[in-house]
């Protein structure tokens, strides 16, 4: 039997994940016995070494983590490429963001708060003008529209008819 981390929570079912780091997560309720967790790890044995080697080999591809010099040469990048887009975009939608500012997220592009400051991921000075422009103009619609409602996508429509092609950019 593989080793695994478990969670217990107040969840009703078992679940199972492979982490990016591959670690395998047993996620059960707190309910469950031991043994009923390590009988449904047994079961799930087959699924477990292949999602296992398949994130080993996405592991194993993947290019190294950029060093801290690097991602402050990326920042800065950044900087560059997104306050003039930031200035050109909210003068023409006539919209005003409260701050800017750029972070090393991976997990999204960009984010609008509540305050209408604006945040932007360092790595977005990798992908395409097109795709850099989307996701300002999608933030600085989110100053007018909190929410991914139709009112937003209306708005985002006005000012890039062509956003879904965009979007594909950014995969």
């Amino acid at each position: 039997m593989e080793a695994y981390e478990l969670i217990r929570s107040g969840r009703k079912t078992l679940a199972l994940e492979i982490t990016g780091d591959c670690r395998v997560l047993v996620r059960a309720p707190r309910t469950v016995s031991q043994k009923a967790i390590d009988d449904f790890v047994v079961r799930h044995s087959d699924w477990i070494a292949r999602h296992l080697e398949r994130q080993r080999q996405r592991a194993a591809a993947a290019p190294p983590p950029p060093t801290p010099a690097e991602l402050q040469a990326l920042k800065a990048r950044a900087r560059a490429i997104l306050v003039p887009k930031v200035a050109f975009w909210s003068q023409k939608m006539g919209v005003a963001p409260t701050g800017l500012k750029i972070t090393t997220a991976r997990k999204r592009w960009g984010s609008c708060s509540g305050k209408n400051s604006l945040c932007f991921s360092c790595f977005l000075a990798d992908r395409p003008e097109a795709a850099i422009d989307l996701v300002v103009v999608h933030e600085l619609c989110h100053i007018r529209v909190k929410n991914h409602g139709p009112a937003f996508y209306a708005l985002l429509e006005q000012y890039l008819s062509d956003w879904r092609e965009r979007k594909l950019l950014l995969q």
